[in-house]
């Protein structure tokens, strides 16, 4: 900023603190007499700012509907959708700070941003890159990283995590759109009882009675999910975008009280949902989308008091699509290539014997020492029980494999081997970080 650069984007995990963070700021420009606004895009996010802002005693209005209106407060907490149509009828602030900037290019958003290009636009979100990878530096000029997810692991910021994963279901015939799955495709693939594994039954064996958050593929899906769970004698609840607010509220006060254990969802907790208390996270939704992806394992990552670690059941295929939710990641405001429509191979390996999943290269289980057998390139569906991720393994394996490749061209290869969207990217930013390691 003192460069005289307005558009900056802070890229930060999910989890590390951006809405503190923007407290701060929204506080130490208010000192200045300087009108500052918050830009969050759902009603939940709403009420989770301004008890944050309370928490840190800063004094702000709200520009939402419902919420009472307070113009002479320096500080807004704002709805997009709301301020989209009330913008005008307050100060022209000088410092904007966007939760979630990688909506950015939705109308509502666009529309605000580009009436004020003189002022000082912020953008947070543990992911910079819109759905399809497309990047944000038509908006931002500058990125500024925050601390990577092992960090807040090892610095208890964020809490330790298992992992188990089934084989993918089969998605040769969903086809993509914008990015992602077609939706009405994949809910007619996902929503069976017999994919991959009975979520109830690995909820009852991996996480029983723990309070677990599931991302479903439709409206539908979800209430199918909730259904079999109440069924099988689990508190369960659906929301999404349409319940109705009191019904919404009401839901997620009784599963923060531990009255609900489920609490099934679409489209709806995968960003900002900050409940510290949810032990668990149910992937029943394949998408194509790393932030995404990210976005909806960052919810069970949040430590809390007796939480000694989250667990993550994986019935997606997810984490053989996109990896771990603690691998290394090279961001850019560039973004990367755009995804390819068919699904990679899986980068996961399932032990037969004890059901450990470790990644594919070594010849033995981390676990057991069983010496797994060649296998064909021929993909076998089968139902199974979710495996645990030897995540320590994995990283060690693919750290080493990594150090193995010396120069650029060996790093290309291995890129391209790992199913990198952009090889030639990763691999000329392994370099970079290299050097950088070496100077100092």
């Amino acid at each position: 900023m003192r460069q005289g650069i307005k558009t900056i984007l802070i890229q930060s995990p999910t989890g590390s603190g951006k809405t503190l963070l923007t407290s701060h700021m929204l506080a130490t420009a208010a000192d200045r007499g300087m009108p500052s606004w918050f830009v969050v895009h759902r009603r939940e996010l709403i009420k989770q700012s301004t008890i944050a802002f309370n928490g840190e005693g800063v004094k702000h209005g709200i520009i939402s509907a419902n919420f009472e209106v307070s113009r002479t407060s320096l500080v807004q907490i704002a709805s997009v959708q709301t301020l989209a149509r009330r913008f005008k009828k307050y100060r022209t602030p000088k410092l904007i700070v966007w939760d979630e900037c990688h909506h950015i290019a939705a109308n509502s958003w666009s529309k605000i941003f580009n009436e004020y290009p003189n002022s000082v636009h912020i953008g947070l979100t543990a992911t910079p890159e819109r759905l399809d990878g497309t990047g944000l530096d038509k908006w931002f000029r500058e990125m500024v990283e925050g601390p990577n997810v092992p960090w807040l692991i090892e610095n208890k910021y964020l809490s330790p995590y298992k992992l188990y994963a089934p084989s993918s279901p089969d998605l040769t015939k969903v086809r993509t759109r914008m990015g992602d799955y077609v939706g009405s495709e994949l809910t007619s693939v996902v929503d069976k009882p017999s994919i991959t594994g009975d979520a109830i039954k690995h909820y009852k064996k991996l996480a029983d009675g723990k309070r677990a958050v599931v991302f479903c593929a439709s409206v539908e899906h979800s209430k199918h999910v909730v259904k079999q769970f109440i069924e099988a004698g689990i508190p369960a609840a659906h929301v999404d975008g349409e319940t109705d607010t009191p019904e919404r509220d009401a839901a997620i006060r009784r599963f923060r009280n531990g009255e609900i254990k489920i609490l099934s969802n679409v489209e709806l907790f995968g960003e900002g949902f900050d409940v510290p208390c949810i032990e668990a996270a149910v992937l029943l939704r394949p998408t194509q989308s790393l932030g995404l992806f990210l976005q909806q394992v960052g919810r069970s990552l949040r430590p809390s008091p007796g939480k000694d670690h989250a667990i993550i059941l994986d019935h997606a295929g997810n984490c053989q699509r996109h990896g771990l939710p603690d691998d290394e990641r090279h961001w850019t405001l560039k973004g990367r290539e755009k995804k390819r429509t068919s699904a990679p191979p899986t980068t996961l390996r399932v032990c037969s014997r004890c059901f450990a999943a470790t990644r594919r290269g070594p010849y033995q289980c981390s676990c057991c020492g069983y010496t797994f057998e060649i296998e064909s390139r021929e993909v076998e569906h089968r139902d199974g029980d979710l495996s645990e991720v030897d995540v320590t393994a994995m990283r060690k394996a693919k750290f080493v494999e990594q150090g193995q490749a010396k120069n650029l061209e060996a790093l290309i290869a291995l890129g391209k081997k790992r199913n990198y969207k952009n090889p030639y990217w990763w691999a000329t930013n392994v370099i970079k970080h290299r050097t950088e390691k070496m100077v100092k």
